[in-house]
């Protein structure tokens, strides 16, 4: 059963890294149809890794009560108290892989973040200078300005 559910938690999270991967080029690209059918395939994901932590849930709770745990305290090393030896070596080694995977996820995810704040920067700047609103920026001594329109209306018309 744990072995099992540690295939399903890497291929889940293969799959996720493709996806998040696919996603990277397509925001390279500007491809916003294919950014948004990956953000589709990300949620088809998650829901699918919700499934997966409820099963996850249900191990730990089934090794705390053997054992004598709160299932929150279980760990791998008290489920693989449960298992035989041969198990035991094969969990740790995809316990370790999916270490490794959920670890890639974390930072391409962030990557695509940072991808698309500078896309969404790129887009903000240009819309303001076609709509001819004008920017803060920076002097060489390091002050901000930007240029403003009247502070005051004359109201004596």
């Amino acid at each position: 059963m744990l072995l099992d559910h540690l295939d399903a938690q890497l291929e889940s999270s293969r799959r996720l890294l493709k996806i998040l991967i696919d996603q990277t080029d397509a925001i390279r690209r500007q491809d916003v149809d294919a950014v948004l059918a990956r953000l589709t395939d990300v949620q088809a994901e998650l829901a699918q890794r919700d499934r997966l932590e409820r099963e996850r849930s249900g191990i730990l709770g089934d090794a705390g009560r053997e054992l004598g745990l709160d299932p929150e305290q279980v760990e791998l090393d008290d489920l693989l108290l449960l298992a035989e030896p041969d198990e035991a070596a094969a969990a740790r080694l995809k316990s370790a892989e999916l270490k490794g995977l959920l670890s890639e996820l974390a930072r391409v995810h962030g990557h695509n973040r940072v991808l698309i704040r500078q896309e969404l920067a790129f887009l903000d700047h240009l819309m303001r200078a076609l709509a001819g609103q004008p920017e803060g920026g920076y002097t060489p001594s390091g002050r901000v300005y930007a240029e403003r329109g009247p502070t005051t209306v004359d109201t004596r018309a």
